[in-house]
Formats: C-alpha cells, sequence, structure tokens
C-alpha cells in the first residue's frame, strides 16, 4: 500500500466540456508540466485521514443534481490563464465539506474559492498575455456542464485518482 498523502478534491465535467477544456490545456500548458486532466479544483490539500469521511460527503452531494454552471471570463493568473466559473451549487457543496473539515483546512483551502479551468499556467506574463488576449476576444459567457466530484492523491506528480461520483 502506498504511503499516505494529500488530498484534492475536483468537480469533473461532462465529456464534451472535458474534451474542449482538456484540448486547450494540452495545447497551451507546457507540456512537461501538464501532468494531469482539465478539472475544477475545490480543495488543494485535504489530510489523508479525511478519505473516508470525504467519500461519504462526496455520495451525499452527488445524490443531488448537478449543479449549474458558467464559464463567465477568461481570467489571468499572470503567468497563464484560466477561464473562471461561476456556480453558487459548487460553492455550496463546498461549504458544506469545508465545515465538515474544519480546522483541518490548509491557508490556501480557507479561502473564499475562485473556481476556474486553468488552461495554462507557468509560462512567461508575455506568453500568457498573449493567450489571455487571443481567448477573450471571441469567448461569450457560456453553460458547463458539471458531471461529478473526483478526489486524487497528490504524490508530487501526476494525481492518482481515488474515487469520483457523478452527479444523479
Amino acid at each position: 500500500m502506498s504511503e499516505p498523502a494529500p488530498i484534492i478534491l475536483t468537480a469533473t465535467m461532462a465529456r464534451a466540456d472535458f474534451a474542449w477544456a482538456d484540448g486547450l490545456r494540452r495545447a497551451h500548458f507546457p507540456p512537461e508540466r501538464n501532468v494531469v486532466p482539465a478539472h475544477i479544483s475545490l480543495f488543494h490539500h485535504l489530510p489523508p485521514g479525511s478519505l473516508a469521511e470525504l467519500t461519504d460527503l462526496m455520495r451525499e452531494a452527488a445524490a443531488g443534481p448537478a449543479p449549474d454552471a458558467m464559464l463567465s471570463e477568461v481570467m489571468s493568473l499572470g503567468r497563464g490563464v484560466a477561464f473562471r466559473v461561476e456556480s453558487p451549487g459548487l460553492i455550496a457543496i463546498r461549504q458544506r465539506i469545508a465545515e465538515r473539515f474544519h480546522g483541518l483546512l490548509t491557508p490556501q483551502d480557507q479561502h473564499k474559492p475562485r473556481l476556474h479551468i486553468t488552461v495554462q499556467n507557468k509560462v512567461t506574463p508575455q506568453e500568457a498575455k498573449a493567450l489571455h488576449g487571443a481567448l477573450a476576444a471571441d469567448f461569450r459567457p457560456r453553460p458547463i456542464r458539471i458531471a461529478g466530484l473526483a478526489a486524487w492523491y497528490y504524490r508530487g506528480g501526476p494525481w492518482e485518482a481515488i474515487a469520483e461520483r457523478r452527479f444523479r
């Protein structure tokens, strides 16, 4: 059995939205750094000992309908580019999980989340600005379909899938 590792929790996208976002990520993320698929991070570092409770919370959340979500804008990350995701339903799910793990969250996970899908990161500011301009030129806000929740172990490289729950 592998050593315990921090857990990352993400929202997954429906097939067509994932294919679009992951295609952009593969096209614009530095290949040597692109070790995970396109995703929407909900938590960056949950304690390894929280897995059983987390999977219960994922199951409870997924028993309901998928939350509505919108891509609202192209965001600059300074050295990268992302699409902002607006989803009161996903924020509510995240808040319920945060309340259960109060006192165990890292400072990064205690902050108000900025849900997004990163398509480029760790490039020069000039490269990021160019991609931001290109993507923003014809961007129009649009719905995106959320498919489920996924938990991953983070061991320093590609993430190791642990559990996935799809919305009803």
